[in-house]
């Protein structure tokens, strides 16, 4: 897993969440989800909570992700429920 990834694999652990979610129980699923590829993953294993965050701004800006304004605080949530 790289950097890269991260932003497709949070809209999949979005989506098992219903769409929506703290952002503690989002990195909860996904560490749940992808521990092995992310122990393997070299310095990312370091960094992926706060590389998760990068992910997030990405998504946001393709706007599959709703804004932080539009979303109430610590909640982040998929544009369209899908």
């Amino acid at each position: 897993m790289t950097k890269i990834d991260l932003p497709e694999k949070l809209s999949e652990v979005l989506q098992m969440l219903g769409g929506s979610a703290p952002i503690v129980e989002i990195c909860k699923k996904f560490w749940q989800q992808h521990e092995s590829e992310l122990r393997s993953s070299g310095d990312l294993f370091f960094t992926w909570q706060y590389d998760i965050r990068w992910a997030a701004t990405n998504l946001r800006k393709a706007k599959i992700m709703k804004s932080a304004e539009m979303s109430p605080a610590g909640i982040w949530e998929l544009s369209s429920k899908t």
